[in-house]
């Protein structure tokens, strides 16, 4: 078992701001062309070298942006990544840059899967992430598949697509994918203010969607890691009205779940703990949602950093954090959402609004 407080599982890296989509909730508030304080093709190659030095099982390095095809090098960074035995994932945008030949590459180098972002609808997709966007993300989302790729797909959960849940969990059936991140909106970036969800839509919603891993579906959460409790908890006779109604959808699309006993596993990583960000300049951050820069890879090695320094070694240890966090019997497992925290308090240690233990 790895040792969180030695080296993460995952390094996310803001390869670059520059994207051509103007997602209405973008992290990154990407934009048309690279930032000028972008780290260098010289800098990029030595921070991916450096993280050798974390010691095998090397972390995995997730490629992001912006969009990481118009990362300067972009196939030279993997091909590095490849010769030091680094495992490399992608997280690219829905344009033309994802080409057939990209694809090909990223199977030749041994890209370990590929993210797309899908958010609902034609209609719900195009109107957070641009004109068209849906049809390219479908398409690209079947060439993936037809070329035998790991594919993930990322979406993004809010007051304007709780009820589509189920027709996104029916699409990815249907096109043979099994891995479901659920991203939990943060203000952040260009983070559109859609009205949060409350505490007992997120305790609602996080219940679906283990009732959802009974259809054989690998689901994770990002900034919603009540669903690590909720797991532990079970779903037995649990009833709310959010969840009932979207149970009920559920099972109107694809009927009654076969698997009635499914292997669950959560992950005990949290911001800071298990994962570490990357910015397009070399700052580091606990998460990409948590916009509080710890220090930098331009100053110092991503190693030092992640294991020495004293705001990631503070979050790693639960008890510093505030009520209700702080003394929950899940407090290490889930710890709440420090970014949520800090974007309502502005203080990483704050409890999670979003739990209903908060209420």
């Amino acid at each position: 078992m790895i040792n969180y407080n030695e080296k993460p599982i995952l390094i996310f890296w803001e390869t670059t701001k520059a994207c051509g989509l103007t997602c209405k909730h973008c992290r990154a508030s990407a934009m048309e062309s690279p930032l000028e304080d972008e780290l260098s093709y010289e800098e990029s190659i030595n921070f991916v070298k450096s993280i050798k030095n974390f010691g095998k099982p090397y972390p995995v390095l997730i490629l992001t942006g912006g969009d990481v095809m118009r990362k300067n090098g972009i196939e030279k960074i993997i091909e590095t990544a490849n010769d030091n035995g680094i495992p490399v994932s992608v997280s690219p945008a829905a344009t033309s840059f994802l080409t057939d030949e990209k694809l090909n590459f990223f199977r030749e180098h041994r890209v370990l899967s590929i993210s797309l972002s899908l958010d609902g609808n034609r209609e719900m997709h195009d109107w957070l992430r641009g004109n068209g966007v849906y049809d390219k993300t479908i398409n690209l989302m079947k060439k993936i598949a037809d070329k035998k790729m790991k594919l993930q797909i990322n979406t993004v959960a809010m007051k304007r697509n709780i009820m589509d849940l189920p027709d996104m969990l029916k699409l990815l059936i249907d096109n043979h994918i099994n891995i479901w991140e659920v991203f939990f909106l943060i203000q952040t970036g260009r983070a559109i203010d859609a009205g949060d969800l409350t505490p007992y839509e997120y305790e609602d919603i996080n219940h679906w969607l283990l009732f959802a891993m009974h259809y054989s579906m690998i689901i994770r959460t990002v900034e919603s890691p009540v669903l690590r409790r909720i797991i532990d908890e079970g779903n037995e006779n649990y009833h709310g009205n959010l969840y009932d109604k979207l149970v009920n959808k559920t099972v109107n699309l694809l009927g009654e779940p076969e698997t009635k006993n499914i292997y669950l596993k959560s992950s005990e990583t949290r911001d800071g703990k298990g994962i570490i960000f990357v910015g397009q300049n070399g700052d580091v951050y606990p998460s990409g949602f948590l916009p509080v820069s710890v220090d930098s890879i331009r100053d110092n090695d991503i190693v030092n950093i992640y294991r020495n320094n004293a705001i990631l070694k503070k979050l790693r240890i639960p008890t510093n954090f505030k009520e209700p966090c702080g003394s929950c019997t899940w407090n290490d497992k889930c710890g709440g959402s420090r970014s949520r925290a800090y974007s309502y308090y502005n203080d990483i240690f704050a409890g999670d609004p979003a739990c209903i233990n908060s209420v």
